[in-house]
């Protein structure tokens, strides 16, 4: 039977746990070494990346604004000022402060624009209710509470509303119906809503000034990093399969394998990213190498094409495993070399979008992709083709090829986006 150890704890009298006692050396030693390892697994992790960097700077940037907000409930006189209003700041820095510049500038103005509507036009519903009086009173604020909220309610639903103006419209719904309905009951209605969009207004303004000017986190740079590095994962996922289809070592195949499927899979789940991004980049002022008009619209579709090729990549594995192993030592030496000209024609898009140099589609992209068509044409000639289709394995073989001219001709639509992008976002000429 297995031995236990017991071991008693003492606590005084207000029942706090007192240090245990040590029979011996050795216990007093394991112990110890028990209660340090969390201390000491904590100091062996991993430093912090950028982007865990960036987190701490957001939460600091927000214990800063709320401090700041704060002071409007701290310091007398500034309380005397705005009184009970001061709530307002403080929810609208909790509300609209976000990870990136763009998105608290989109809260923001959404917020701003909204409370200025509902709140004009429920200033005038309480006004006009004021006018009308007695029953009629109650009569007039429903009515407009019905058909302002309904209308709003059904404005949100359209979709280019909703993707940009969504919570612009919530924050009106929601000050109409504070101010035309508060208006029943208040007499000051105008000078109730014009203290609340003061504290507003301060606390927009002091979001605004800390996210844009104190460790700014850009939508825009986030974006254009993230497509850079997608254009370098498929890359190094077409080389990464060249190496499980044309070596034998089968350890080799199958990390290679996970690891390009993976890149291929992450970059197909992208698109809820990009269009998010897209969105808070079109609001950020100009900063770094992105001006006012820069076209981000582009990197939509550039992403659109990136999760084409991942895809026709994925492919590929579907058809290497309907193939042999073993295939013609001239096939294999044609189909390595023409997947290594398209991860180098991947690579070269993607270092043009990262140095913001026009991308050098006549002279090097249109020969490079002339010379790959070639070689495809090479291997489905007639002759050659109905070769492999002889064999059990040629309709592994024939799906194969027609992925590769699919590549082809995807990879030649994504170097004229990018060359389009150099051309709308201004890059520079490539020395």
């Amino acid at each position: 039977m297995a031995s236990s150890t017991v071991i008693a704890i003492n606590v005084d009298r207000e029942g706090v746990a007192l240090a245990p006692p040590y029979s011996s050396k050795s216990q007093k030693k394991k112990l110890d070494r028990f209660y340090c390892q969390p201390i000491v697994s904590i100091l062996k992790q991993k430093p912090m990346n950028g982007h865990d960097m960036r987190k701490v700077i957001h939460s600091v940037k927000v214990g800063v604004a709320l401090v700041l907000v704060s002071l409007l409930y701290l310091l007398g006189p500034l309380y005397k000022r705005v009184g009970e209003n001061a709530m307002w700041a403080i929810m609208t820095v909790v509300v609209i402060f976000e990870f990136f510049a763009g998105a608290t500038l989109s809260k923001g103005l959404n917020r701003g624009i909204g409370t200025v509507l509902g709140g004009g036009l429920g200033c005038l519903g309480a006004a006009f209710a004021q006018a009308v009086g007695g029953v009629g009173k109650a009569i007039v604020v429903g009515i407009a509470v019905f058909i302002f909220g309904a209308g709003a309610t059904y404005t949100r639903q359209i979709p280019n509303i909703k993707k940009k103006y969504d919570y612009g419209a919530l924050i009106f719904i929601l000050t109409f119906n504070l101010v035309v309905v508060s208006g029943l009951r208040a007499d000051q209605v105008l000078e109730l809503a014009r203290d609340r969009l003061a504290t507003i207004v301060m606390g927009f303004a002091i979001c605004i000034f800390i996210s844009l000017l104190v460790f700014p986190i850009w939508a825009g740079d986030e974006l254009h990093h993230s497509l850079i590095s997608r254009f370098e994962d498929l890359a190094c996922s077409l080389e990464g399969f060249s190496k499980e289809y044309f070596e034998n070592d089968n350890h080799k195949e199958k990390k290679s394998s996970a690891n390009f499927s993976g890149k291929c899979k992450s970059i197909l789940h992208s698109k809820a990213k990009d269009e998010s991004l897209v969105n808070f980049a079109r609001w950020e002022p100009w900063h770094g190498k992105f001006g006012f008009s820069y076209p981000w619209g582009k990197y939509l579709k550039i992403g659109e094409d990136l999760r084409d090729l991942a895809i026709i990549i994925l492919s590929l594995k579907g058809c290497h495993d309907q193939s042999s192993e073993i295939l013609e030592a001239s096939v294999k030496e044609a189909c390595e070399g023409i997947i290594a000209s398209l991860a180098w024609t991947i690579k070269e898009l993607g270092e043009s979008i990262k140095e913001m140099s026009k991308c050098r589609y006549e002279e090097m992209i249109v020969p490079k992709m002339k010379s790959v068509r070639i070689e495809v044409s090479a291997i489905v000639n007639p002759f050659a083709l109905g070769t492999y289709l002889e064999n059990s394995d040629g309709l592994g073989i024939a799906s194969f090829v027609h992925s590769l001219m699919k590549m082809v001709e995807k990879l030649d639509e994504l170097a004229k986006e990018v060359e389009e992008l150099g051309q709308l976002g201004g890059f520079h000429e490539n020395s």
